[in-house]
Formats: C-alpha cells, sequence, structure tokens
C-alpha cells in the first residue's frame, strides 16, 4: 500500500478488532477477510483446527454477511453515507471499520467542529472514485467477495489501496497475478511498480524474464521501456533464452522504435546481450556489420573483445594461462533442471543424484540420497518442486514403497505403498495424479495400473491395460496417458495404448516400427516420441513419433548411441537422452534432439555411468543455485582443459596403431605400384597444403557451451585435435592481425573486419560441420608424417 499517498495513515491508527462473536471461535485474517468454512460448532468439535495468538480474530458467517448486506440494501440500520460524485451509498458504520483503516478513522476520529460520531462525521466524501468502483467496495466490505474483471481490477486496486482495504488490494493482486500473460506482463510490472506492489512487480517481473522469448514476439509493451528498465531485463541473469540472438534482435527493436533518441544506447545495450554466445552468423551478419554499430565509437571495444573471445587460438595451448570466463560470455542461470535419480552401474543400484545445468552443459553432483537406500528400474513423476520415485529394485527387493524428494527442503520422505511391488514400472502425471502403469513384481509382468491422489495420500485401482507391460515407458499427451513398448515376458512390443480419465478406458493405437523394450517416450510439440529401446536382438538407436491426428508413426533421425533403459526429458525446447545400456555395458552419454533440424546432438556426459535410472525436469525452483553449476567463471577452462585431454588421449592411443599402419603402408610401397604410391604423396600433400592455409584464415571450433555450441555447429573436440601446433601459429598471427584491424580508431576499418570474402570463409567453417571427416583424415595424415615423414621420406630410408 502506498502510506505516503494515502490519507488516511495520518491518523496514526491501527486496524482494531470488530468482535461480533467469540475470538476463542474465530480464524480469519487482519481485515476480516473468511478463511475458513462456517462455524457452527465451538472449536473444540474439530480437533483439526489449530488456533494460535496471531490466527484468532473475528469473522462473520457467510449466512451473517450476507443478512447485513441484505439490511445495507434495504436501507435498514445503516448509520452513516459514503457519497462519490452525484452518488451516495448508505453503509453500516461497523461493517466499514471492520475492514478499512480509512473508513475507522473517518467515522470514530475525534472532528473539534462536529465531534466524535456526530451526523456531519458519518458522510465521507470521496473525489476521484466511479460509483460502479465504490459499489464494488461496499460489496467487498459486506461479502469479502466482489466481481474483479480485466475491465475494472486496475481501478479497483487504486480503490482499495487508498482506503486502506488490505483484502480486497491482496485479491486484486492475486487477479492480476493469476492472468499473467506475454501480452500483459510488461504492463502488469510497470503498473505494480507504479502503485509500489513490490511482491505483483516482482511476479510480473520474473514471468517477464522466464517467458521472454513469447514476450519478445507478442508484447509492445517492452519496447516503450526506458532504457534502464529495458537494459535490467537484458542484462538479467534470470532472462530464460535458449539463443542470445533473441537478445540482440530485441534491442535492435527497442532502437528502431526512436532511432534519434535511442542509438547512442547501442553499446551499452552490447554489454547486456551476451556477444560470446551468440551464433557467429547472427554476429557476424546482424551485429558487427550493422549501422548502429558501425556508426558508434564505443561499440568498437566490444567487437573485438568478441572476435579475440570467438578466435582466440590460445584456448588449445597447453602453456596457455588459466582462461577466465568473460562476461560477454557467461552462461544465463537456467530456468529448469534435468534430476538424474538413481540407477543401475556396476553389477549394483545406485542412489546418486546428478542434476543437468543446460546454460553451462555442465552435470553436478549432488548431496542429497535416499536414506531408505538405492534404487533402480523405477519411476519418477513431478508435482511442484517434489519428485515422486514410485517402485524399483535395489537387487534383492522388487519394491511397492514409494518416496519423495522435496527439491526445496533437499528432503526424502515415505509416502503410501502401492498395492503391487512393481519394477521395470511406467510412471506419468496427469492432473496432479502420479499413475504407475505395468511392470515387474519378482513373479509375473503386469497390465495392472495405480493412481496416487497427493491430496489423500493413497493409491487405488483403475482398469488395467489390454496387454501386460513391464520394462515400458508412459507419458501424457492431450489429457490422456500414453503407454508404449515393453516386454510381456515372452517378447518385446510394438504396441501402444493409451488412457482416457474421462472414459476411464484403456484403447489401443497403431503399432510402431519397431519392437521396443527398455524405451522412453515423451510429448512433445503435441505429439509421442518414443526411442531407443531394445528389440530382441540388439539396443536401438533409431526414434520415431506418433501424430495423434492422422494416428501414424514417422521416423526421425537416430541418435549419435544406442541405449535402452536410460532417462529421456525436455528442456529448453530439446529432448534429452541421458545414460542407458549399450548392449555392452552401461553409458554416460547425454545428447539432445533438435525438433527444427532433425539432429541430435552431444552434450556433456554425466560424471557416473547408470542405466535404469529416472530423468525429470524441475522448473522454477527458488534454490536452483544448489542445483547449478557453481564455478562458472572457470567453464572455459574446463572446456580446454577436457578438449585437450581429448586430443593428448587420441594422439597416445592412436600411435601404436599408427606405427603397424606405418609398416603396413612401408610395405606396400616397396610392393605396389610406383605410380599409385606417387599420386598417394600428392594427395597428402596437397591435403597438408591445404589445411595449412584454411587454419591460417579460419577460427578454432567455438568453445561454446551446449546448445550454442551446437547452434554454432563448430565441431567436435576430433575438430580441435586435428589442428597441428604450426597450424595453431599461423592461425594465431592471423587472429592477432585481424583483431589489431578492428581496433584501429577508424569506422572504416573496423567495418572493414574481416573482409567479406573472409567473412563468408569463418561463417562457413563455424556454420558447417560436414568436414569433420577430412579433418580426421587430415589430422591422421599429419601425425603420421611429423612422426615418421611424408612417404618420400620413408622410401629414402628404407
Amino acid at each position: 500500500m502506498n502510506r505516503q499517498q494515502n490519507g488516511n495513515h495520518l491518523h496514526g491508527m491501527n486496524e482494531g478488532q470488530l468482535e461480533l462473536v467469540p475470538m476463542e471461535l474465530m480464524d480469519t485474517d487482519l481485515d476480516g477477510s473468511y478463511q475458513g468454512d462456517e462455524l457452527d460448532n465451538s472449536i473444540n468439535s474439530n480437533p483439526a483446527q489449530k488456533l494460535s495468538a496471531k490466527s484468532l480474530s473475528p469473522i462473520v458467517s457467510d449466512h451473517a454477511l450476507n443478512v447485513l448486506n441484505e439490511l445495507r440494501e434495504a436501507n435498514l440500520l445503516c448509520d452513516a453515507q459514503i457519497s462519490v460524485g452525484e452518488q451516495s451509498f448508505n453503509v453500516h458504520r461497523a461493517i466499514m471499520c471492520s475492514c478499512s483503516s480509512y473508513f475507522r478513522a473517518q467515522f470514530t476520529g475525534f472532528n473539534s467542529r462536529s465531534g466524535a460520531g456526530s451526523d456531519e462525521s458519518r458522510i465521507v466524501h470521496i473525489p476521484g472514485i466511479s460509483a460502479s468502483i465504490m459499489n464494488s467496495v461496499i460489496q467487498y466490505a459486506y461479502l469479502r467477495k466482489t466481481n474483479i474483471s480485466d475491465d475494472n481490477v486496475h481501478e479497483l486496486l487504486i480503490c482499495a489501496d487508498y482506503v486502506g482495504m488490505v483484502g480486497l488490494v491482496k485479491q486484486c493482486k492475486d487477479y492480476l497475478s493469476r492472468t499473467l500473460s506475454p501480452e500483459n506482463c510488461v504492463s502488469i510490472m510497470g503498473f505494480a511498480r507504479f502503485r509500489f506492489l513490490e511482491d505483483l512487480y516482482l511476479k510480473a517481473r520474473n514471468y517477464t524474464l522466464r517467458y521472454f522469448t513469447d514476450v519478445a514476439a507478442r508484447n509492445t509493451d517492452i519496447l516503450d521501456m526506458n532504457v534502464k528498465d529495458f537494459y535490467s531485463i537484458i542484462s538479467d541473469d534470470e532472462l530464460n533464452t535458449r539463443e542470445e540472438d533473441y537478445v540482440w534482435k530485441l534491442c535492435v527493436k527497442w532502437i528502431d522504435r526512436d532511432p534519434e533518441n535511442r542509438k547512442q544506447h547501442v553499446a551499452h545495450l552490447m554489454t547486456g546481450v551476451r556477444l560470446g554466445l551468440m551464433t557467429p552468423k547472427c554476429f557476424m551478419e546482424e551485429v558487427k556489420e550493422h549501422p548502429y554499430v558501425i556508426q558508434c565509437e564505443a561499440a568498437k571495444p566490444l567487437i573485438v573483445d568478441t572476435f579475440k573471445f570467438m578466435y582466440d587460438l590460445d584456448f588449445l595451448n597447453p602453456q596457455a594461462e588459466e582462461l577466465t570466463t568473460p562476461p560477454l560470455a557467461m552462461p544465463r542461470l537456467p530456468h529448469e533442471v534435468i534430476f538424474a535419480i538413481g540407477g543401475w552401474s556396476g553389477g549394483t543400484s545406485k542412489g546418486c543424484i546428478e542434476t543437468y545445468d543446460t546454460r553451462a552443459d555442465r552435470w553436478v553432483n549432488i548431496n542429497a540420497e535416499d536414506p531408505a537406500g538405492p534404487r533402480a528400474y523405477h519411476g519418477t513423476a513431478v508435482l511442484g518442486f517434489k519428485i515422486f520415485s514410485i517402485g524399483g529394485y535395489d537387487g534383492v527387493e522388487y519394491f511397492n514403497t514409494c518416496r519423495v524428494f522435496d527439491a526445496v527442503k533437499k528432503r526424502w520422505n515415505e509416502i503410501a505403498p502401492m498395492h503391487c511391488r512393481r519394477c521395470y514400472v511406467s510412471v506419468a502425471e496427469l492432473n496432479g495424479m502420479i499413475y504407475a502403469i505395468g511392470g515387474y513384481d519378482g513373479h509375473n509382468r503386469l497390465n495392472t495400473v495405480e493412481r496416487y491422489n497427493p491430496k489423500t495420500n493413497q493409491w487405488s485401482i483403475i482398469p488395467p491395460m489390454n496387454m501386460q507391460r513391464s520394462d515400458a515407458s508412459a507419458c501424457t499427451l492431450h489429457g490422456r496417458i500414453y503407454a508404449t513398448g515393453g516386454f510381456n515376458g515372452q517378447e518385446c512390443l510394438d504396441s501402444a495404448e493409451f488412457y482416457d480419465p474421462m472414459t476411464n478406458v484403456w484403447t489401443r493405437i497403431p503399432n510402431m516400427n519397431h519392437r521396443r523394450s527398455g524405451v522412453s517416450c515423451v510429448a512433445f510439440r503435441d505429439q509421442l516420441y518414443v526411442i531407443g529401446g531394445f528389440n530382441g536382438t540388439s539396443r536401438l538407436s533409431t526414434g520415431e513419433r506418433f501424430d495423434p491426428e492422422t494416428q501414424s508413426w514417422h521416423f526421425i533421425r537416430q541418435m549419435n548411441h544406442s541405449r535402452s533403459n536410460f532417462g529421456l526429458e525436455i528442456i529448453d525446447d530439446m529432448i534429452f537422452a541421458i545414460g542407458g545400456f549399450n548392449g555392452v555395458s552401461t553409458i554416460s552419454h547425454t545428447e539432445c534432439y533438435v525438433a527444427e533440424t532433425d539432429e541430435w546432438m552431444e552434450a556433456t556426459d554425466m560424471n557416473i555411468v547408470r542405466s535404469a535410472l529416472s530423468a525429470n525436469n524441475v522448473a522454477g525452483l527458488p534454490n536452483k543455485r544448489d542445483y547449478i553449476h557453481k564455478e562458472r567463471d572457470r567453464l572455459m577452462e574446463e572446456r580446454r582443459q577436457r578438449l585437450m585431454a581429448t586430443a593428448m588421449a587420441r594422439e597416445d592411443v592412436g600411435s601404436t596403431n599408427r606405427s603397424h599402419s606405418l609398416i603396413a603402408d612401408h610395405n606396400d610401397d616397396l610392393d605396389g605400384d610406383e605410380s599409385a604410391n606417387e599420386e598417394d604423396v600428392a594427395d597428402v600433400d596437397g591435403e597438408e597444403l591445404q589445411l595449412q592455409q584454411q587454419v591460417a584464415a579460419l577460427p578454432l571450433p567455438l568453445p561454446l557451451p551446449l546448445p550454442l555450441a551446437a547452434a554454432a555447429s563448430a565441431g567436435p573436440a576430433a575438430g580441435v585435435a586435428a589442428i597441428p601446433s604450426a597450424a595453431i601459429a599461423a592461425a594465431a598471427a592471423a587472429a592477432a592481425a585481424a583483431a589489431a584491424a578492428v581496433d584501429a580508431s577508424s569506422a572504416a576499418a573496423a567495418a572493414a573486419l574481416p573482409a567479406p570474402h573472409i567473412n563468408r570463409q569463418l561463417e562457413d567453417r563455424a556454420l558447417d560441420n560436414n568436414n569433420n571427416n577430412n579433418n580426421n583424415r587430415r589430422f591422421r595424415v599429419q601425425l603420421r608424417n611429423q612422426r615418421y615423414g611424408s612417404h618420400h621420406e620413408i622410401r629414402r630410408r628404407s
């Protein structure tokens, strides 16, 4: 409430209590808002109801409130009048005083002219308020509720704030919070700040940050913000965007709204954008070459710093000083976190928990194992900030027990057990209920299904599936639960079916293209995606999607790794496949599917190899910093060390094989056709020269965290390892020359760096990873030549 603007607070009076019934029977809020059911009996008749000194305040039953309102409408026993404009409302002073500090001050305050309680003091004039709004305020005073809509909520909140009606203010704020959308969140944020409603302001601001991409696309109010407020949004670490390109494009739209007055802020806005995490194509074409940037002298150092970061070849220098992630490449904080819980590894069940930070592309070990013990082949579901772990197996026992992990409190608790023991169970959530579907009880594969109600902490049996399914997978799509694949005790299944809670019936859908046990499925973009599994012969890397409208299955791109019994979850509008079993061993590999390009991209592996784990996405955690990567300033150094270690390991492992290959090549040279060998030599020498020239002109693969590394398509570590030290030195010189040119004082020099034809090469290298195979081949040839000499030298030595 704005206490500086409301005259009622000048009286220095606190809100009192109107004792209409004994306080020991009452439970209400400060202004008399009804908080519980009507009390027809004494408190002793309801042992579950607890009263404290803070909660004891008066309340009037619904019946009594209605009677008082009927008396007001009939103008019976009214003893005061409220006047707005030309209209007056007859009221009861006691009722108005019970919920408004303003009216309490007006009706009970002493006036030297008229005296307390005089006829003159019983008429209150309120300027600037419409009759309809005052009628709603009076209605709330009598009924503790009123009609709130988009048309009146702002004016009603202002009036309620003015008269000190705290309960009505809260109802208006709650209404605005419930109706937040990408179209109105910015205007609500501005309104809340103007009215000093801090809690509403924070909710609207957090909503804007959370749904930034939608807000930027559908809300024009954000373009009318002043530079300070706009910068506070785009620079916030909480800004939820998968690509920084969106942020820069919004900055350009904001400047375009009033270019003459706003283009002077371009350099300041650039410091709020993570320029180093942009895709190279966008940075080269839409940032460096933008007229606003070219015309701004203060933007030149930012362009230089970004170039140095993107194309700094010291990234691969093992003697280089420890790298610190610069602000222009510091990942923002994720809104969602994947929890990987439990699983099977090393011949035993595990209770470990890891969380995945998608912005930093890092897995984090969490010290919060279930004290009840580990479990694998279990199912999980998320409600709010709680992860429910259902059934499972620990190597000895098949569980019907269930546990819940509170991610805010970091605490495990027991909940009601299921009716059946269930290992290899499928779990899904629908309408706040948790479903345990099929599984294996240690003796039989099950088709039975149970439903858990968190409010009552009870499991109930619902109709069974049409088929027995263990090691299947389930998810929710369009208000239905789909169960896919599995094993019936005799064969792996290609069938699928769905449960409709409205009809309480399971219905078959067309069969999948492959049999899949140990499969995983998710609902994604209005379709059902079913991925991986075991077909009875081998582990699968294939995936397919089901379109409910056409009732048809369609293949998607295969994963990079075959796997069954793995975790599958959606985050940042991508599908992540986590861990599993590849037919030989458990794995820690993580990869993600991008629907726009129908491609799978590698992500950082888990710290622990495991299968039979569960993966869940928890969004909006208030303590998410406990679950994300802490040392974000060391991300670049960590990546550099990892790539260097990978390159060294490949070099060491491959040296022996290359030695044997060299002997074979040497024998081939002695016994084979001489002209063919000469052509091979020319091909090798030509490839080496071509590679050196390309590396001298082009940047290294960008050291970006996922998914930005994927967006840049800079190539895997193999491509990095493919560059010899001599080429690195040449490329470093080229990069230094380019940076020096950008650093020149003239705008023309800055705009000309690099030259247009060089731009094309830079973009092609950054955006096209199709040359990875060629790089690997060149790497093998060069490493052999460095250690053993070229074909010419081998012949001379022989």
